[in-house]
């Protein structure tokens, strides 16, 4: 399996978890010229959840969430910027930026696990 279906597999199955939290999903792969975020969510408070979903099939190569560098969470922002003026969402909409870390077969959510703007 290449990495973009495997990447497809492990973003559909963060949704499923997100939904059956009370999460709505809003967005997948929401691309602009700017980057990607692989899932856009509202959580049950109404907050704006942009979402980034890594996986590694062993730690040897280090932690899925070691991967959110600072250069991919400046991406993530420049993105969610566009994904808010796309909306008519003010500037000022509570937003989150969390990971979900997939190492083998074990998730884990990271809620505010970067800053946001």
């Amino acid at each position: 399996m290449n990495n973009r279906v495997k990447g497809s597999v492990y973003e559909e199955q963060a949704a499923s978890f997100f939904v059956s939290e009370g999460y709505t999903v809003l967005e997948r792969n929401y691309k602009r010229k700017t980057g990607e975020i692989d899932l856009i969510l509202r959580d049950p408070e109404g907050i704006l959840v942009f979402t980034e979903v890594k996986y590694r099939g062993k730690a040897r190569t280090g932690f899925p969430e070691e991967a959110v560098t600072a250069w991919k969470m400046q991406r993530i922002y420049r993105t969610a910027e566009w994904y808010l003026k796309e909306h008519g969402l003010p500037f000022e909409t509570p937003c989150r930026f969390d990971v979900v870390s997939v190492l083998g077969r074990s998730y884990t959510h990271i809620p505010n696990a970067f800053g946001g703007f």
